[in-house]
This record gives C-alpha cells, sequence and structure tokens, in this order.
C-alpha cells in the first residue's frame, strides 16, 4: 500500500573490495585504488541523492547489508540499507523498484559510476514523473542509461536486457516503445568505467577531488 507521496531514491552499489570493483581501472589504478574510488564515488552519489531532498534514500547493497562499509554509509548519510538479492542486474533493479513503489508513487534508482551527477539532475526527473511521465530515462554516453525514474514497471523493460554494453538504451527504448509508455530522457552523463574515462574525472574541478592520493596516470 502506498504510504508516502514523497519520491523514493534508491542508490545500487557494490561493496568496495579490492579485486571486486572497478576492475577495468585496473591498470592505471591498484586493486586497492580502484577500491577506494568505488567507495568514493558510492559516498558522493549519496550526498548528492540526500541533497536532492526529494524523499528517503535507500542504499541497495551488494552481495548483502553487512559489509562494514554500508554500515558505516547508513550513519554518515541516514540512509537505509537493504540487500540487493540475486540475479542479474535487471532482475535485481526490477525488484528493488518495484518494492520501492509498493510505498511510493514515484522513485529514482541510480547506481554509483557517475559522480557528475548533481541534486538538480534527480529533480529534473523527479518533476517528469511529476508531470506525467511513466518512466524518466538519464542517458549514458556508453550507450546505457545512468538512471531509471518509475510511476509504474514492467518485466519486458529489464528481461533479457545485455546489461554493459553499447546496446542497452536503444533496447530499453525499444521496450518502452512496445508498452506504449511515456517516458522523459534527461541530461547525458557519462560513467567512469574505463581508463580514458579518468581523464573526464580529472578536468572537472567538480570531481577531480576523487583521484586524490590514486596513481592514475590515464
Amino acid at each position: 500500500m502506498i504510504t508516502d507521496d514523497s519520491v523514493a531514491i534508491v542508490v545500487m552499489a557494490k561493496a568496495p573490495e579490492p579485486g571486486q570493483v572497478k576492475t577495468r581501472l585496473v591498470p592505471p589504478l591498484s586493486a586497492g585504488g580502484a577500491a577506494v574510488l568505488a567507495a568514493r564515488f558510492a559516498r558522493r552519489t549519496l550526498t548528492t541523492a540526500v541533497a536532492a531532498a526529494l524523499g528517503p534514500v535507500t542504499l541497495g547493497c551488494a552481495p548483502d547489508a553487512t559489509h562494514e562499509f554500508f554500515k558505516v554509509c547508513a550513519r554518515r548519510h541516514g540512509v537505509t540499507l537493504v540487500d540487493q538479492g540475486a540475479g542479474d542486474l535487471g532482475a535485481r533493479m526490477q525488484r528493488m523498484l518495484a518494492t520501492a513503489l509498493e510505498r511510493h508513487r514515484r522513485v529514482l534508482l541510480l547506481g554509483t559510476d557517475v559522480p557528475s551527477v548533481e541534486p538538480h539532475d534527480l529533480r529534473a526527473a523527479a518533476v517528469a514523473l511529476a508531470d506525467g511521465a511513466d518512466l524518466v530515462i538519464g542517458p549514458a554516453i556508453d550507450g546505457g542509461y545512468w538512471l531509471i525514474g518509475a510511476r509504474r514497471i514492467d518485466a519486458s523493460l529489464f528481461d533479457g536486457i545485455a546489461w554493459s554494453t553499447p546496446g542497452v538504451l536503444a533496447a530499453t527504448r525499444a521496450r518502452i516503445a512496445a508498452l506504449g509508455w511515456n517516458a522523459v530522457e534527461i541530461a547525458t552523463h557519462a560513467d567512469v568505467d574505463l581508463p580514458s574515462d579518468l581523464q573526464r574525472l580529472r578536468a572537472s574541478p567538480a570531481t577531480a577531488g576523487l583521484l586524490d592520493g590514486l596513481v592514475a596516470t590515464a
């Protein structure tokens, strides 16, 4: 039953364990440096989500919420922790959106790989949903998307998608068109997944500090 008219925000993150996160950045980063960067990305995303002041923020944790990093995030940012659960990325996204929509009319879901996102981006997504969009998508430069916001969802949006490939956004657009739903796309941002992406990170005054103390020659 829907009990809250605010906009829920769900942030999905992996525990920042060396060798388990941002592995495509090794090298030029060390495995430990990549883990530190992943942790910084997660904290920045949570700060942005809370600052948007749209509603409660939930951190979806992988592999589960018992990792000490997630507990620290909960204390520092005042967010609720939940397990992402089993399945591929699509299954986990669908589950987290569906759970949030049981209590909220509108939900925004995003990952932590796009540190350029600002609170006004999330507010723009919330406005699109308030204005009647069924879905809102934040396109990513690599052909995926950094955000999906929803007033309703359907399994076809997530089933059989080749995640982490350049065709994710195109496939999702096709699924939306097949459903006949009204979708709005907001600002495009860039994921930080590859060594070449570190140049963009360093070039922006807003994100350059995320590399402080890390060896990155790319």
